[in-house]
């Protein structure tokens, strides 16, 4: 016999007479979710919060040029020294440029690429700041500002000013905030720079830029490409850096180590530059989901044990249910009928639950001067994370209620009303 809307009826009036038990089964399995849900939206946001402070000011690929001594020095080239006295040994690398050779060309030929969505070159100068008595030493970066701001999110780091006004200005400059605090300059100032050479050059402050890493924030500043290459005295063709940002950033190994090769010059992609960071995310994500593995498996052990009590509480009615006709197998669907009805409430309350703490989380305010750009806490809403709290739901409460279950499917009546 397998009539499912009265094996249906028989579940329901089950879990309406002991209300107690149902509520607390199901609020369980409520808090289990919203648990879950609330636990993971906030540590991936929070993660996805640090990724992008981290690697979004990070190009998927580096191009620059380094001067470095030589793999086998001159002596270990002839066996013939190896036995005399004096040896000359660590001998230093002439002096060489740092610019790309032939950056022009490796420009144009990067653009063309269907799988490159932007390239900006860059003039990165040693130099010191001059305010007064002060005297810092830092980096001046000049970029194609409007590019940068279009390949990046370079923009929403501009806390003061914008990069449209360093792109219409000749000698103008975008202060880290730290340097700006530090010699108490703001916007419409001015800042000398001197090169190492001693060649001092005035600059106008156009904006302040806060990137959240105090490393650069204390030391670096933005130029345009030509104030940067008039400053180091070098011609219109002088690069010494090339960024390069991908369709698909999975392709920036491969194709690194293929422009190295290409263009003979040192090439770092975005997995190399980041790799301590990507190890501390990784970790982090385990932790993450460790824990909120773990809420979900207790809400099911919780589970378990009222159905569990839930069937020898009802062991008369089972025997009665058995006398009267009723299947091992009858029986068995409607206590299993009884626990996907705990999980599909428990489950839907405990997504209701999760969105609105989740969304509750993401509109308190969190400002800090490091994060210009976060005004709330990072929540990560994706629904994938209630699609895998509802299916985990209905899947602990029918492995919670089948073990129970299987129980009372094999119970001899007649030993209950024996017992009776």
């Amino acid at each position: 016999m397998k009539q499912w809307p009265l094996i249906l009826s028989i579940a329901r009036t089950h879990l309406l007479t002991k209300m107690k038990s149902t509520i607390t089964a199901a609020l369980g399995v409520t808090f289990g979710i919203g648990a879950y849900i609330t636990l993971v939206s906030f540590m991936t946001g929070l993660n996805g919060m640090l990724d992008d402070l981290i690697l979004n000011q990070t190009p998927h690929i580096h191009l620059y040029n380094e001067v470095q001594p030589s793999e086998v020095q001159p002596i270990n080239r002839y066996a013939l020294f190896n036995s005399d006295l004096l040896q000359i040994r660590s001998v230093k690398p002439r002096k060489g440029q740092l610019k790309i050779h032939n950056a022009p060309p490796i420009l144009k030929n990067l653009k063309s690429r269907k799988d490159v969505v932007g390239v900006t070159p860059q003039v990165r100068a040693q130099i010191f700041y001059l305010s007064g008595a002060l005297n810092l030493g830092g980096v001046l970066v000049g970029m194609d500002i409007l590019e940068e701001e279009r390949i990046s999110n370079l923009g929403d780091y501009i806390v003061q000013g914008s990069a449209q006004a360093l792109a219409n200005s000749d000698n103008g400059v975008i202060l880290g905030i730290g340097l700006a605090e530090k010699m108490s300059l703001g916007m419409g100032d001015r800042v000398q720079v001197s090169t190492p050479g001693g060649a001092v050059f005035p600059l106008r402050i156009v904006g302040i830029y806060q990137s959240g890493l105090a490393d650069i924030d204390n030391t670096q500043s933005l130029t345009t490409v030509q104030n940067a290459q008039r400053i180091m005295g070098e011609a219109s063709n002088y690069i010494t850096d090339i960024h390069i940002k991908l369709a698909d950033v999975r392709e920036a190994p491969a194709m690194a180590r293929q422009l190295q090769a290409q263009y003979k010059v040192q090439a770092r992609d975005i997995q190399d530059a980041n790799a301590q960071f990507e190890t501390g995310t990784t970790i982090r994500n385990l932790i993450t989901y460790a824990v909120s593995i773990t809420l979900l498996i207790v809400a099911g052990f919780g589970i378990y044990n009222i159905l569990n009590m839930l069937i020898y509480e009802k062991m008369n009615d089972i025997a009665i249910l058995k006398a009267t006709g009723f299947s091992g197998l009858d029986v068995q669907n409607i206590f299993m009928s009884q626990a996907l009805l705990i999980g599909l409430i428990g489950g839907l309350s405990g997504l209701l639950l999760g969105f609105g703490l989740s969304h509750l989380i993401d509109s308190l305010p969190f400002e800090t001067e490091a994060l210009p750009t976060i005004d709330t806490f990072p929540v990560n809403h994706n629904p994938m994370y209630y699609l895998i709290g509802i299916t985990f739901a209905l899947l602990s409460t029918f492995i919670a209620g089948y073990l129970p279950s299987a129980k009372a499917r094999k119970i001899d009546p007649v030993q209950i009303i024996r017992g009776n």
